[in-house]
C-alpha cells in the first residue's frame, strides 16, 4: 500500500482521529499506542506499519495547526492596524488553547520540539516568500524573526509562562510582528 491508497488514507485518518479523542481525555504523555490503535480500531502492528511511535503520529495528526498558524500570520492583503490582529490569528490561537495540553507535548519550551520545529520552518519559509514578494530589503532578516518570535512566544503562551487570554496574545503577538516587519524595511 502507498501512501496515497484509498486504505492507507482511511486508516491515517482512523488513527489521527483515534489519537485526538485520547488527548481529548488525557494528556498526550499519558497516552498509549496500545489505546489509540483500540480507538481506530487496528492492531499495533499496524499502527507501527503507518507510523513510528505515537509523537509521529501526532506530527502527523496535528500538521493542520502549522498550516493554519502560517496561514492565520498570513491573513490579510492590506496590512491591518497594531491595534487590530488579523480576526484568523484570535481565531488560531482560541483553537490552540482549547487542545492545550496536546500542543504542549509536541511543542517544547522554547519552540523546539516536533511541532516547535516544523512550524518554525513552514513559517520563515512563507514569511520569506511574501517578504521576497513585498520587496523588504533583507527578507531573510525578517523570516526568521517571525518565525522565531511567532514560535518562541506560542511556546511560552503554551507552557504558561505568558497569562494571557488568546484575545490578549493574538494583540501582542501582532504588534510585535508589524514592528519587525517596520525594522527590517
Amino acid at each position: 500500500m502507498t501512501a496515497t491508497d484509498p486504505r492507507t488514507l482511511r486508516t491515517r485518518a482512523r488513527l489521527r482521529a483515534a489519537l485526538l479523542e485520547e488527548c481529548a481525555e488525557h494528556a498526550l504523555d499519558q497516552v498509549s499506542l496500545s489505546a489509540v490503535a483500540r480507538r481506530a480500531g487496528v492492531g499495533r502492528a499496524t499502527l507501527y506499519l503507518h507510523y513510528d511511535g505515537l509523537q509521529a503520529l501526532a506530527v502527523d495528526a496535528c500538521a493542520d495547526v502549522v498550516r493554519d498558524a502560517v496561514d492565520a500570520l498570513h491573513a490579510w492583503t492590506v496590512p491591518p492596524g497594531p491595534d487590530a490582529p488579523p480576526a484568523p490569528l484570535t481565531a488560531f490561537l482560541t483553537a490552540v488553547d482549547e487542545r492545550a495540553d496536546l500542543y504542549r507535548g509536541l511543542i517544547a519550551e522554547g519552540g523546539g520540539g516536533p511541532l516547535g520545529g516544523l512550524l518554525h520552518d513552514e513559517l520563515r519559509t512563507r514569511s520569506f516568500v511574501d517578504r521576497t514578494r513585498a520587496g523588504t530589503p533583507r527578507p531573510a532578516l525578517a523570516a526568521s524573526a517571525t518565525a522565531g518570535l511567532f514560535t518562541g512566544l506560542l511556546a511560552d503562551w503554551l507552557h504558561g509562562r505568558l497569562d494571557l487570554s488568546p484575545e490578549e496574545f493574538a494583540g501582542h503577538v501582532w504588534r510585535l510582528l508589524i514592528a519587525i516587519h517596520r525594522t527590517v524595511r
